[in-house]
């Protein structure tokens, strides 16, 4: 695909991997696509100014104050600039300084004054990798709406074999031009999401709820209002932010309030993808004072809330599409296939708890998507922000194979 002359910010940073990105700048030139590089003083212990210029076919920037630059801000002149940024190779150093907010050098300044999306691609040793704090600032990346390009396993330089060397040039090139592949194939359509759980209150500092963070549903609404959405996201109580700013967002607590903020605005959206978990009971009564713990046992009669899924089923019109997710721990195809028809859904969306690193509160996610007419279409395991970008395509080429 031709870049068409979209403009990417390369950030380098001090680790061998920086002779990968000389390839990463031939890739994104040769495709069409305008370069300008950023670098930190230790990744020019790795790659020359003269290289990067000559590859890049533009001048450099290193310093946050450079005297020779009179017209502009030049961090923020690029910030705008910029379609996206991708830092390759990623240390720790600046996975951290981006994660908590801390603008020393040129790299960590444009970063914080970016407004497109930031690809960042870690290369560390894989002890690095692995501790507890760096793997902590990875997922304050995720939850700001960073695209995190996961590192590969297999031979480091520092001579042992485990996970931290930086995914393939041509893996992150693909990666970011397939981002740009997707851009508005949802223009002019309206797409309501829904994330998050629902919390049902005991009484006024208990509940019952689920482990569910919110983060599919917010990378959902973040990628359909990428690709030209208008979005309006329904969620249940999280701390996640949406990266987009014209998402509008619907912000409810119990499954009674997101049954009636989706029933508000069901009828106005072309996609309607309920992706958040509710629950499906509700205590009866809600007790005014908290529950004092007298007793050995605490009887609580339970009530079903109404089915947001099915209740949009039966009134959707022919020319809205709905997508429905199910979570299911014992025959989990059949299960699906049973929502799937029951709730008048054109398509299903199953998660599975069996495989590891699946489901509640982890960055990424395996799903099988399933069809009206049962054709099935299985994930890897990835980071939900492209489970996202797949069920929003498998979403637009079903939807435009149908208005045809």
């Amino acid at each position: 695909m031709d870049g068409n002359h979209k403009h990417i910010v390369l950030g380098i940073t001090g680790g061998i991997a920086a002779y990968k990105s000389m390839l990463l700048i031939r890739l994104f030139k040769r495709h069409g696509y305008e370069v300008r590089v950023t670098a930190t003083r230790h990744a020019l212990e790795f790659v020359t100014p003269l290289t990067i210029e000559t590859l890049s076919q533009n001048k450099l920037y290193t310093e946050l104050f450079d005297p020779t630059e009179h017209r502009d801000v030049q961090h923020i002149s690029m910030a705008d600039w910029a379609d996206c940024v991708v830092v390759a190779p990623a240390t720790a150093n600046i996975i951290g300084k981006y994660a908590h907010g801390i603008a020393d050098d040129a790299l960590s300044t444009l970063l914080l004054a970016a407004k497109g999306p930031v690809f960042v691609a870690p290369a560390m040793n894989d002890r690095m990798f692995a501790e507890p704090t760096v793997q902590h600032n990875i997922e304050l990346l995720r939850q700001k709406g960073c695209h995190i390009i996961e590192p590969q396993s297999g031979f480091l330089a520092c001579g042992t074999e485990g996970t931290g060397r930086m995914e393939e040039p041509e893996r992150i090139f693909d990666i970011v031009n397939q981002y740009f592949q997707g851009e508005q194939i949802l223009a002019s359509k309206r797409v309501m999401v829904t994330a998050g759980p629902t919390y049902e209150p005991i009484d006024p500092v208990r509940f019952i709820g689920n482990h569910s963070s919110g983060l599919m549903g917010f990378s959902i609404a973040d990628a359909a209002a990428e690709w030209g959405a208008e979005v309006t996201l329904v969620t249940g109580p999280t701390n996640l932010n949406t990266r987009h700013p014209g998402i509008r967002r619907i912000d409810v607590t119990t499954a009674a309030q997101m049954f009636e903020a989706c029933m508000t605005v069901a009828d106005q959206q072309d996609i309607m993808i309920m992706s958040a978990a509710v629950a499906d009971f509700t205590p009866e009564t809600t007790a005014s004072e908290k529950i004092k713990k007298t007793a050995d046992t605490l009887d609580l009669h339970l009530v079903k809330t109404r089915d947001i899924l099915a209740t949009i089923g039966q009134q959707k019109r022919d020319d809205q599409f709905l997508v429905g997710f199910a979570l299911e721990t014992q025959n989990e195809k059949v299960n699906a296939l049973k929502k799937l028809h029951t709730k008048n859904a054109d398509m299903i969306v199953l998660n599975s708890l069996r495989t590891e690193g699946a489901g509640f509160r982890t960055p990424t996610n395996k799903v099988l998507m399933i069809t009206r007419d049962e054709q099935t279409f299985e994930s890897e395991l990835k980071d939900k922000k492209e489970i996202a970008r797949d069920i929003l395509r498998l979403v637009h080429k079903l939807t435009t194979t149908e208005a045809q």
